[in-house]
């Protein structure tokens, strides 16, 4: 017997909270996927987190490259999560077929107001959700042939004038060039979060369970992520030097968080941190005649 290959189902991405935000907890979300990823396959489509991959690579450039290329987007703004309204301005600025809803207890924002929301009651009443999951399917299936059919589509910037949508730009490399592009994001993420294993999470560094008085924040100028990882061992050895971390504030700027003992010198200990991550001045100096 001839087996016949099924053809893959087409990705709609999904965009939500995850973790505990507006009284709603972790559990209360992951229920929330559940309704929306039966309704994405009821509609005969794939679910799919924008920041899931079959690869493994930099979690922000996985997120960006699906938000481009998934056919459809649902995105839940419940509880306004920031990072659901970052990667919502991204797919509309994209203007590929989005799907927002929301639940009964948030409120419209005034950018996204054009465009239509179809609401599901946060404490996810069973016959309310039933009306829902009937509303979300529809629109899923009918936003994709639309989509399709309509070569003038928009899902967001019709609404304010003609636009050139933005692009991700595309291009062919070697298997060889695209391993070792791969590898050296993975390097600069690894530096950046494992250069040490004396230290603490960023997030935790201005709060209230650490003193300001044990807390320095060096800038290191110029001194590149290599640099400063070379040196992060003997900065973790100055005197009264308990925990350090590097901050990258863009990818050519970068900054040291200390975390200091009782009897720090905090001005000794900045003076060394900026001796230590000095990059020197290669230019000649000219004599006067």
């Amino acid at each position: 017997m001839t087996k016949i290959k099924e053809e893959s189902s087409p990705i709609c991405g999904i965009v939500m909270p995850i973790s505990a935000i507006d009284g709603c907890t972790e559990s209360h979300w992951n229920d929330v996927m559940e309704i929306i990823n039966d309704c994405i396959e009821e509609a005969g489509f794939e679910p799919n987190i924008v920041s899931n991959a079959d690869d493994i690579g930099v979690i922000q450039k996985r997120i960006i490259q699906n938000l481009y290329d998934n056919p459809v987007v649902v995105c839940d703004v419940s509880g306004k999560n920031p990072n659901v309204m970052f990667e919502l301005g991204l797919r509309l600025a994209f203007d590929k077929p989005t799907i927002i809803i929301k639940d009964d207890q948030t409120s419209y924002s005034f950018d996204t107001s054009p465009i239509e929301h179809i609401e599901y009651p946060r404490d996810l009443r069973f016959n309310k959700i039933a009306d829902f999951k009937i509303k979300l399917i529809d629109k899923i299936i009918k936003t994709h042939h639309k989509s399709i059919e309509d070569p003038h589509y928009s899902t967001f910037l019709k609404h304010f004038g003609e636009f050139k949508v933005a692009k991700i730009d595309k291009k062919e490399v070697s298997q060889q060039e695209y391993i070792m592009d791969e590898i050296k994001s993975l390097r600069r993420l690894i530096l950046n979060t494992s250069n040490t294993n004396k230290r603490i999470p960023l997030q935790r560094y201005y709060e209230e369970e650490t003193d300001f008085d044990k807390k320095l924040n060096v800038c290191c100028g110029k001194a590149t992520l290599e640099k400063l990882t070379e040196q992060l061992s003997i900065v973790l050895n100055l005197p009264n030097v308990e925990s350090a971390k590097i901050e990258s504030i863009s990818e050519d700027h970068h900054h040291l968080d200390l975390i200091l003992g009782e009897q720090a010198d905090k001005d000794f200990i900045r003076t060394q941190v900026r001796k230590l991550t000095r990059v020197p001045n290669n230019r000649k100096t000219i004599q006067k005649k």
